[in-house]
């Protein structure tokens, strides 16, 4: 097994050895070896970058002993870094500019992104020393900076040099680290465990990385790959024996049901084959940054191996792999024909449509005033046009239906019962559990022997957070009022998960640029119904682009870096950010040994009775409070005693509460 695992870590570079064997080679001879790995043309700017590289590091490095790894990949990023170069007790991540003047901020964050990669996903290099390295060949003296102190979390701060600095740098960083040397075998046999995010996933996937390449493969995670064989067995099962079939895939938030819904349909991407599958989400905002950033993708890789492709084009190959569902729906009232897809995937299926509401939208939004289906029944109905076999994949997030008319699960359930009997039930063994509320529905169709339970379909969790797989049950603790349970949940996520309590906003702002290095993304998350925080600059009457607010750059004040536009739950559902802010409005008040829900209506906040819009506003806490991978900071605002609307006393009560749940306040 070491063996295999320091093969993979070799094969990870396109070139990798001592740096002895590497500083005695010929130069042409690293080069030829380089470019026989190079997944694109090779063009003669990046040739001449890559010899003026190895020549400068083989006179540099001539002096130590140790590692180098040339073009790393680091597969979660879909990028590779220049460098990697181990000398003694330091791990140099090194990322060259050929020929640049100027130090670029996404430069630097490029390189901090390389490391933070290492140190957060590659188990040797969790406590080693790592220093990020912007090596600009033709920047000037002045410009450049070396670190001066040894850092507590081992991540020095990235060091910028020109050419004739880095040898410099090199040694000044070695001489701050007194530690042993990096155990280079045991370090290229080391486990690479990535938890990407649901946009870097997306993008791994699609490029034909499979779910284990990008995916931790931890004792605590393992059901993820499991997960993904019991759905690929059930749709080829299906495809055999052409039967048809709808399994239900659960877990916890954060635990990965989207990844495996993305799997299944990346493997059968090509709609010549018969396993064709779509990825069909009612979540625009997902859908739309998927789309959005694979379409980008695709036209980044196609400029590199000079294609001439047009954004138009590039949205329009991967709008057939990625779909709202709404608009799936709607090509499948149009045409009553099987659609090509045999497999349809939908994400976040408790969201679906009750009878009511897709009845109420066909009669006024599509003039057909007698349609009689709910959307789960009629997306079913589809897929059952096709004579042979078909599949539909349900994620389901238990406690996650935030919107009127969302249906939840049961009524998936009760339209397999009540219109398809000849449809074969898979079914997670956890959605019994109250939370997904089809307890009464899925007995039925275990007693009637109609369903299959698989432990493989529930996802038990988190990969969301890397630091913490416990976030999800302290938010569950917290929103249920169980304060022991809570409290003593929040010290063990604490450990490597900072979670804190403020009721300064600017200082909560702060926080979050003081926590991100790199590219980490961080920005400010409130309630839908969070109407009253408009005097701290907070509207969430704004329109929020969640395009630009999830893809957008630093440079951009449309991005959630700028910390000025917010997204509500309806934005963030599905998605995550490294930090997130989370402003606690009103809308949702503790209250002695309840929770109080609260809606403002004109110039008055009023009591919200429907139990059913009770649940969608603690369920828009859930989503709120569990979309941070690294850390979060709650702000509760002080209120006012001059504004009726926002008297003190609207929020006291929840601040007292979170701090009574072992939150520590965040100190000036």
């Amino acid at each position: 097994m070491a063996d295999e695992l320091r093969r993979l870590a070799v094969n990870r570079s396109y070139y990798s050895g001592s740096i002895a064997d590497f500083c005695a080679a010929d130069v042409d001879a690293v080069l030829a070896q380089m470019a026989r790995r190079n997944d694109f043309d090779l063009t003669g700017t990046q040739r001449e970058a890559w010899i003026e590289q190895a020549q400068l590091l083989q006179e540099i490095l001539a002096p130590y002993h140790g590692a180098i790894y040339l073009e790393f990949t680091i597969p979660r990023m879909g990028t590779r870094a220049d460098a990697v170069v181990i000398i003694g007790p330091v791990i140099f991540v090194l990322e060259f500019k050929v020929g640049e003047w100027h130090f670029h901020l996404r430069d630097l964050d490029q390189v901090v992104d390389y490391a933070l990669d290492l140190r957060n996903f590659h188990e040797g290099s969790h406590e080693a020393y790592i220093a990020p390295v912007l090596v600009c060949t033709r920047a000037r003296a002045d410009r450049c900076f070396m670190p001066s102190e040894v850092p507590d979390d081992h991540l020095f701060k990235a060091a910028r040099t020109n050419a004739q600095g880095l040898a410099a740098t090199l040694a000044g960083i070695l001489k701050l680290v007194r530690a042993e040397e990096v155990a280079i075998d045991s370090w290229e046999s080391s486990s690479y465990k990535p938890t990407p995010t649901i946009i870097e996933a997306t993008l791994a996937l699609y490029r034909g990385h499979a779910v284990a390449e990008i995916s931790r493969n931890d004792a605590g995670a393992t059901n993820l790959t499991r997960t993904a064989a019991s759905v690929d067995e059930i749709i080829r099962s299906a495809r055999r024996g052409g039967r048809k079939a709808v399994c239900f895939v659960t877990g916890v938030p954060g635990a990965g049901k989207t990844l495996v819904g993305l799997d299944a349909a990346t493997k059968h991407i090509n709609t010549k084959d018969e396993l064709y599958s779509v990825f069909l989400s009612g979540n625009g905002p997902l859908v739309a940054v998927l789309q959005e950033a694979l379409a980008r993708d695709r036209l980044r890789r196609g400029r590199l191996r000079g294609e001439k492709l047009r954004k138009g084009e590039a949205l329009s190959e991967v709008k057939a792999f990625i779909q709202n569902v709404h608009h799936f729906r709607d090509e499948c009232v149009k045409d009553p024909g099987a659609p090509p897809e045999h497999v349809a995937i939908f994400d976040e299926a408790q969201r679906a449509w009750n009878l009511k509401q897709t009845v109420d939208f066909m009669k006024r939004k599509k003039r057909i005033p007698n349609f009689s289906q709910s959307e789960p029944e009629f997306l079913i109905s589809c897929l059952n046009r096709h004579r042979d076999w078909a599949v539909v994949i349900c994620l389901v997030g238990g406690g996650q239906e935030i919107n009127t008319g969302e249906a939840g699960i049961r009524e998936w359930v009760q339209a397999v019962e009540r219109s398809f009997p000849d449809w074969e039930i898979h079914v997670s063994d956890r959605l019994t559990e109250a939370e997904y509320g089809a307890e009464r529905e899925i007995e039925s169709v275990r007693a009637r022997g109609r369903a299959k339970f698989h432990s493989d379909l529930h996802l038990s969790t988190s990969v969301r957070s890397f630091r913490s797989e416990r976030v999800s049950g302290w938010v569950k603790e917290l929103l249920d009022l169980d304060v022991d349970r809570a409290s003593a949940s929040l010290k063990e996520v604490e450990r490597k998960y900072p979670i804190v309590l403020t009721r300064d906003l600017q200082r909560a702002r702060r926080w979050l640029r003081g926590q991100a290095r790199g590219s980490e993304r961080y920005g400010i998350v409130v309630s839908s119904q969070a109407e009253r925080l408009k005097p701290h600059a907070v509207d969430i009457r704004s329109p929020v682009n969640p395009v630009h607010w999830f893809l957008s750059g630093k440079d951009d004040v449309r991005s959630s870096y700028y910390l000025e536009d917010v997204a509500t739950e309806f934005h963030v559902q599905g998605l995550e950010l490294d930090w997130s802010c989370v402003v606690w409005d009103a809308d949702f008040r503790h209250s002695g040994d309840r929770w109080d829900p609260w809606s403002f209506r004109g110039n008055s906040w009023q009591r919200i009775r429907s139990s059913e819009r009770q649940a969608y506003l603690k369920n828009a806490y859930r989503v709120l409070l569990t979309r941070a991978r690294q850390g979060m900071v709650v702000v509760v605002p002080e209120g006012d005693s001059e504004d009726p609307t926002r008297a003190p006393s609207y929020y006291d009560g929840t601040f007292d509460y979170l701090r009574r749940c072992g939150m520590s306040v965040l100190k000036s």
